[in-house]
């Protein structure tokens, strides 16, 4: 039977795709965008009326200076004329006709009336008679307001000697009906640039938000592949920019990532099989054992332990890399004189040498390392063991330890037949060999130079591969020396 669905239920899906776009991406790169765009708008506006009005008063008292220039002569020669300012005291208007009859303006004052309640004059460009008084040369008030703080004075002189001085009270705000009309254009017509700006902010905003998450669509649908387990895919790159630069480092992330895949897949399967052919040998030999097609004497417990020896060094190789894999491989580092223990491990490995085999032999000495006795002779006696399972006979071998800098080098070379120069390469890799054959009687399990490698990358050294001038293969061992303090 079905079941409606609920009206919450219907509603769910709308509501969580909308906030998954309001929470975007390029939504998030538009909003901030924007926003930092509009407040510098906001704030230059305000800086702007802020410095308009400020600009527009200093513009207007330097007016107001200019346009007092003929009023301050005029003062000198009525002074020159008359011999004193008493004809100015206790007529508040005189000077107020005098600056008329200066800037050519009619009659003063025009009466209040209805229409003009505040007695402005219909002609006047500027107001400034408010705001004017006279000093006589005492600085005594002649006429005008008493209050004079931050007034500005000019002196008025007559037969060349002050007799005056005509002040003026600044403006100190846009009081004029044409100041403040003049000002009041010019904050409109910057509000609507700004919000012009506004409007290009928003869709400069838009653009660049999606542009940017055009740039970075690719790499989501990447990242999705690479999560998916596909690791094949690869970013289209144009430029250098860092955009070009996030490409191509997800792009070598994914290919290392398809290198580790194929890597494992590959370590899977050569894992199954190395162990594959030794149980095959025990179970063969074991079912013959059963049906009694063999006996079990000696020399078949041998066979059969042989194998299982084989099984076990495989094993004991598996672990040794994966605790290196981990760093948890354990080393007792101790300050030797590797050339003294090269030269005493050779001695004891020559019994083991076949008796047409030569060993060459120049050891350095009192090349002091940090190292693990018991570590660096699993890398020699695997070195030993390459060289005595892949040379013909007669074998030639030849150590050899110098100094280079920094470092002790230790020089491992025997005789052919060598390895290609693009296999050299991979001599370390696991379970690699450079022969096709992989029968037991051909090689060991392909770990031994991993292992090497291994553990002296553990002593913060490296291993190179190159031909040898005895006809096979070369490494070259390079490993910190100790570098003794000198004595203060």
């Amino acid at each position: 039977m079905h079941t409606p669905q609920t009206p919450a239920s219907s509603t769910t899906l709308p509501a969580q795709a909308g906030w998954r776009r309001l929470d975007s991406l390029r939504t998030k790169l538009f909003l901030l965008i924007a926003a930092a765009n509009m407040l510098l708008i906001l704030l230059a506006y305000a800086i702007f009326n802020w410095s308009f009005e400020r600009s527009m008063l200093e513009y207007l008292n330097r007016v107001d200076d200019r346009r007092l220039a003929p009023l301050v002569q005029r003062l000198g020669d009525e002074y020159a004329a008359r011999g004193s300012w008493q004809w100015m005291r206790g007529n508040a208007d005189t000077l107020g006709v005098l600056l008329h009859e200066t800037l050519g303006l009619s009659a003063y004052p025009p009466h209040e009336s209805p229409q003009n309640p505040r007695g402005i004059h219909p002609g006047k460009p500027l107001w400034i008679e408010d705001r004017l008084f006279l000093l006589d040369a005492d600085r005594t008030v002649v006429i005008g307001p008493v209050n004079r703080n931050g007034a500005w004075l000019t002196p008025i002189s007559s037969g060349g000697q002050v007799v005056g001085y005509l002040g003026r009270t600044p403006r100190r705000d846009l009081v004029a009906e044409l100041d403040q009309t003049v000002a009041q254009r010019q904050k409109q017509q910057y509000a609507l640039i700004a919000l012009a700006l506004l409007v290009a902010v928003a869709l400069n905003a838009a653009l660049i938000a999606r542009w940017l998450a055009a740039k970075l669509a690719p790499l989501d649908a990447g990242a999705r592949a690479v999560a998916g387990g596909d690791y094949s895919v690869r970013i289209r790159t144009v430029g250098r920019d860092e955009m070009a630069q996030l490409g191509h480092s997800f792009n070598s992330m994914a290919a290392a990532l398809e290198a580790a895949k194929q890597s494992r897949q590959r370590w899977v399967a050569d894992i199954a099989h190395e162990l594959r052919t030794p149980l095959a040998t025990l179970q063969a030999e074991i079912e013959a054992l059963q049906d009694g097609v063999r006996t079990l004497d000696a020399a078949r417990m041998a066979s059969l332990l042989q194998e299982v020896a084989r099984l076990t060094r495989l094993v004991n190789d598996l672990r040794t890399l994966s605790l290196a894999d981990m760093g948890a491989l354990d080393y007792r580092m101790e300050t030797q004189d590797l050339g003294e223990w090269l030269a005493d491990y050779l001695h004891d490995a020559r019994t083991g040498l076949p008796q047409d085999a030569q060993l060459d032999t120049a050891l350095q000495p009192a090349l002091l390392i940090r190292m693990d006795a018991d570590r660096m002779a699993q890398v020699v006696s695997n070195l030993m063991q390459n060289t005595l399972r892949y040379t013909h006979p007669p074998v030639r071998l030849r150590v050899s330890l110098v100094r280079q800098g920094d470092e002790a080098c230790l020089v491992w070379e025997d005789s052919a037949p060598g390895v290609a120069e693009e296999a050299r390469a991979h001599l370390t890799d696991r379970l690699y060999r450079a022969e096709s054959s992989r029968a037991r009687s051909e090689g060991g399990s392909g770990l031994g130079l991993s292992i090497a490698c291994a553990i002296v990358q553990g002593h913060q050294g490296r291993m190179l591969a190159t031909h040898s001038r005895l006809g096979g293969l070369r490494w070259d061992i390079f490993l910190p020396l100790v570098l003794e303090v000198p004595n203060a």
